[in-house]
């Protein structure tokens, strides 16, 4: 090593940056990409799956629907089950070896860890789905059955609405977690934030000036979701103060209330 090679901890790190810095910030896209996409992917999965295992199953429906049902929730159970129970690392190589070896399909590990990212977080968005909308009050539910709601208007109109408000903070929580491991994905080669710093390190051999950069892009891109969302659900919950509109009985289209001779 010359003479000319940076001395200091600081001027490693400023070394690194203008010698890789074009790594750090592909990885930081990707790593952003997969988190973002996957995450909305897996919401609507959890979306789907929580508002199938909601469904009621009436007594006095048909044996063949009564039991295509429960079929169904039994294989959404094994679902959630499998993929909540395994790590994402392994799911990650079951997928991408496994769809080559048995099926021959050669898909690429951007896809592959797509798919993984986005089938995981569905696992874990159904439960909270199905969470968030049995935290509903029952009574609103029986409301809408009275008037005649179905299941697909109850859910769309009335409950959705309000579990979505309720489940916000773990959508956030998901995303977050899955912009940290996204990292994990580097085992089937795909060239997030943390593959690429692999590389950029091995160049000199400086792990620790690397990994200190990487650690400030993961905080930096964590901390900057955690706030959006956090604005995002201060705008779903509206202004803190409602002002009342005061009754002016001389607009009122129908006219102050007169009591008739017999009224109490």
């Amino acid at each position: 090593m010359t003479s000319s090679m940076p001395a200091t901890f600081f001027e490693w790190v400023y070394f690194l940056l203008q010698q890789y810095g074009f790594l750090f910030v592909k990885g930081a896209v990707v790593t952003l990409f997969l988190a973002v996409a996957g995450t909305f992917i897996g919401c609507l999965i959890g979306l789907l799956v929580g508002i199938v295992q909601t469904i009621p199953i009436n007594p006095k429906d048909g044996m063949l629907k009564r039991g295509f049902y429960q079929c169904v929730r039994t294989i959404l159970a094994a679902y959630v089950e499998i993929f909540r129970g395994t790590p994402m690392i392994v799911q990650a190589m079951v997928v991408y070896y496994g769809s080559m070896q048995l099926y021959n399909i050669d898909m690429s590990p951007l896809f592959a860890g797509f798919l993984v990212v986005s089938v995981n977080t569905g696992a874990y968005m159904a439960e909270t789905v199905r969470g968030g909308i049995i935290s509903i009050d029952i009574g609103q539910t029986e409301a809408a059955k009275a008037i005649g709601m179905n299941h697909f208007q109850l859910m769309s109109t009335i409950i959705l609405p309000q579990a979505l408000r309720n489940i916000m903070p773990q959508i956030g929580n998901n995303l977050i977690i899955n912009i940290k491991d996204t990292s994990v994905l580097n085992v089937i080669s795909v060239t997030e934030l943390y593959f690429l710093s692999k590389s950029a390190a091995g160049a000199y051999y400086r792990y620790f000036e690397v990994f200190f950069i990487t650690c400030v892009i993961y905080f930096v891109m964590t901390f900057a979701v955690s706030r959006f969302l956090l604005w995002i659900e201060k705008r779903m919950d509206g202004p803190d103060n409602y002002s009342l509109v005061p009754y002016d009985p001389l607009a009122d289209p129908c006219g102050p209330f007169t009591p008739k001779k017999g009224d109490k």
